[in-house]
């Protein structure tokens, strides 16, 4: 009796799987599916089908790659130290950030932190203010979209909620934004800093280039990446 009772189980659920089956193919046939995915902004279909790793610090805290492939992972923190005006970063990489500013600023150039930590809301806040510029630009929502994630990380993504990267940026009234990115791309590996998004990697880094982000990797990483003309992803992947 048990065992005639199984079988009309299966064969239910054989059914099941067929009816199923069917429901789909009609739907699809009927333009229903294709529609529902057409109206799915860029981000949902992104999420639906993309495959997200969790970023590691298997080479050091200092060489953890987070792009986006590489998420943040949900269980990490960060011990901050503020800055004179009231930036923060990451406690770890505070003096050697203070020695390359302080060199910077012995051959006479004027030039400041101007974003280093952020939480997981303002990096939502800064992408959802970056998408709307677009859209009042005239750009459609899913363009929109897609042209502020080439500027601004997707959260859970972005090297700032590490507390490991600075945007650098020149006080133009006494010097020009030109003069302090050259300085910095020439000397920066020196204090342990790397341009993370060079501009001849932004098919590597899937970000456009940046010259005032630096993310600190450490002084041997640094210059070894410096030397060998290299990003970070590429670094990473040459240590296995």
């Amino acid at each position: 009796m048990r065992r005639r009772q199984e079988k009309k189980k299966r064969r239910f659920g054989k059914w099941i799987v067929v009816l199923l089956f069917l429901i789909v193919c009609v739907n699809w046939a009927n333009g229903r599916i294709p529609r529902l995915f057409s109206q799915l902004p860029v981000s949902g279909l992104t999420n639906l089908l993309a495959v997200h790793q969790t970023a590691t610090d298997k080479h050091g805290w200092n060489l953890i790659l987070v792009n986006r492939e590489n998420y943040i992972p949900e269980n990490y923190t960060v011990e901050l130290t503020e800055l004179a005006n009231g930036q923060e970063v990451d406690s770890r990489i505070y003096p050697a950030l203070q020695e390359m500013l302080d060199a910077a600023r012995a051959q006479g150039l004027h030039l400041f932190v101007a974003d280093g930590y952020r939480t997981q809301e303002t990096q939502q806040r800064i992408l959802d203010e970056k998408i709307e510029a677009y859209k009042k630009e005239g750009y459609s929502d899913s363009e929109a979209e897609k042209k502020a994630k080439e500027w601004v990380a997707v959260p859970g993504t972005s090297e700032h909620q590490l507390g490991l990267a600075v945007d650098i940026n020149a006080d133009t009234a006494y010097s020009t934004s030109d003069a302090v990115y050259q300085w910095l791309a020439q000397n920066a590996h020196l204090y342990g800093f790397i341009n993370r998004y060079p501009a001849d990697k932004t098919e590597i880094t899937g970000t456009i280039y940046e010259p005032w982000h630096y993310r600190y990797v450490g002084k041997e990483a640094a210059q070894e990446i410096y030397s060998q003309g290299l990003c970070l992803e590429e670094y990473i992947e040459r240590l296995g």
